[in-house]
């Protein structure tokens, strides 16, 4: 039997955007208190009985999350070329996050990206 670990870490930033195109209040400058799910999965133990410590998955969102804190999103790559969405925050943190953590025992499994309180978007990668 295959055995895993889903692991969860809780990290923020905060940053401001224009969504190009949007028919809406939201085609002006504003800005969000982001809050980030970092979920990733492992398939081992180390030698400490640990998938991954917590705090390797905190610092691979918050070096992530630090690139983008209190900056104007739609100055940074790739939102120059792509609206800075929700959706497209969280697969850009996503596979940035994977970079920097992943390995033959961890995988990013997902981001989920808090925009408020009430409203968030979950992107993964995993095969259907």
């Amino acid at each position: 039997m295959a055995v895993s670990y889903q692991l969860k870490v809780v990290t923020e930033f905060a940053s401001a955007h224009t969504l190009r195109g949007y028919p809406g209040a939201c085609s002006r400058m504003h800005g969000h208190n982001w809050k980030v799910e970092l979920e990733a999965i492992a398939t081992s133990l180390d030698e400490v009985g640990m998938g991954v410590d917590f705090k390797k998955m905190k610092n691979a969102a918050n070096e992530v999350g630090d690139e983008m804190d209190h900056r104007y999103l739609n100055e940074l790559e790739p939102f120059t070329e792509i609206n800075p969405t929700a959706e497209n925050i969280a697969a850009y943190m996503y596979r940035e996050i994977s970079k920097r953590l992943n390995s033959n025992s961890i995988t990013v499994s997902a981001v989920t990206l808090w925009e408020t309180d009430r409203a968030c978007v979950r992107y993964s990668e995993e095969d259907k």
